[in-house]
């Protein structure tokens, strides 16, 4: 992680993901091609950013996991049936605002959930609203600490992620990895999922 984040800093390129990053039909691709992308975001006046250091895609009405399964729609959900490059944030155990960002086109529910990231801009910021003094090994590692420290709100759901002056957008720095560095797994917490549990939706960098 330390070459990655001396790349980051030496690079001055950073461009904002478009909406045609968004609007492929590989949720799968996407979600690992999402792996070292920077998260920022941009709430009263204070700019946060982490590199997406583990992800999750869900594939829509076809996916047991997805919250679109078998054609499922609700209030909630709806954003999912919208535009690409949008974010669904959904409210967990009545706790956790969860991130996601909204892929393929209007009609087809596909979503990658931000799993992780490592934290780079406005770390005192993040750790004031973690109520920490310091960061650990767990510090952004899990999607409700995600959301948590970079100040994302289940009410910010339907936000346009494309938007260099936007609230929340995702930008390329033009990082590079090994080719092994990425991993693919089974994603985590959806025993509910039946058979798509064992799918490799999960991607991690090691």
């Amino acid at each position: 992680m330390d070459a990655i984040i001396r790349q980051i800093q030496l690079s001055g390129r950073a461009k904002v993901l478009d909406i045609d990053f968004y609007q492929r039909a590989d949720v799968v691709a996407i979600a690992r091609e999402l792996i070292g992308k920077v998260l920022v975001t941009n709430f009263d006046g204070e700019r946060t950013a982490g590199i997406i250091t583990e992800t999750e895609a869900y594939a829509g009405i076809t996916d047991r996991a997805s919250h679109a399964w078998n054609n499922r729609r609700t209030p909630r959900t709806e954003i999912m049936y919208g535009a690409a490059g949008h974010a669904y944030v959904y409210l967990c155990y009545g706790i956790h605002s969860l991130f996601n960002v909204v892929t393929n086109t209007i009609g087809i529910p596909h979503a990658v959930l931000i799993r992780a990231i490592h934290p780079i801009e406005g770390v005192e910021v993040m750790l004031r609203r973690a109520k920490r003094t310091l960061p650990d090994k767990t510090f952004g590692k899990g999607p409700g600490k995600v959301s948590k420290i970079l100040g994302i709100h289940y009410s910010n759901s339907g936000l346009p992620l494309t938007e260099r002056s936007g609230k929340i957008l995702i930008e390329d720095r033009q990082v590079t990895f090994p080719a092994d560095a990425i991993k693919a797994t089974p994603r985590i917490g959806i025993q509910y999922a039946g058979a798509d549990v064992a799918l490799p939706y999960r991607f991690v960098i090691e």
